[in-house]
């Protein structure tokens, strides 16, 4: 299974069309959007390109391939307005070995960790900050960051999970983290 990964669009055009670019060079078996689809919420300024009705437009082609988790600035109107449904807070999804649970992060996260075992894989995203790091207890933290807004100095990423390897990649296709979660 391969997994392509953006979190926090925060309905930038110009994220997005990186983002069908990605999808097409890529042809995963899934996108995963880890919320913060549309909206840039009331502590942000709109992001470059800011074009919410656009965005949901514009992944209408992925919509069959996408898996989509409710972030803290999505509501029920993008829901109505996205060609996809909305998973509200989290969502497991199983890849051979790995367990991964997917949510946005505002509820789950690294500090308010759900109950995972060793080995499992916390996919979040909410921070707008890249992060791949097993802690002490064998739970893998994956984050790929912001294509439109990144934050504390990070450049804009992506995220990639393939054969059980989680990779963060710069908006240049860089890698940038990676980390084995076998």
């Amino acid at each position: 299974m391969k997994l392509l990964i953006f979190s926090d669009i925060h309905g930038s055009m110009p994220a997005t069309t990186r983002l069908l670019t990605l999808a097409a060079e890529h042809q995963p078996t899934a996108v995963l959007l880890l919320g913060d689809i549309l909206y840039h919420g009331p502590r942000n300024p709109p992001p470059e390109g800011y074009a919410p009705k656009e965005v949901a437009t514009a992944l209408s082609p992925l919509a069959k391939r996408i898996i989509a988790i409710k972030g803290n600035c999505d509501s029920e109107v993008d829901a109505m307005v996205l060609p996809f449904p909305l998973a509200s807070d989290f969502s497991w999804l199983l890849d051979g070995t790995s367990r991964i649970f997917v949510t946005h992060g505002h509820r789950y996260g690294p500090e308010t960790l759900p109950p995972l075992e060793e080995g499992d894989v916390l996919l979040f995203g909410h921070t707008h900050t890249p992060m791949a790091h097993t802690t002490a207890s064998g739970v893998h933290l994956c984050n790929p960051g912001s294509l439109s807004m990144p934050k504390e100095d990070h450049p804009a990423c992506y995220g990639m999970f393939e054969d059980s390897v989680f990779s963060v990649f710069t908006v240049a296709d860089e890698l940038y983290l990676q980390l084995d979660c076998a």
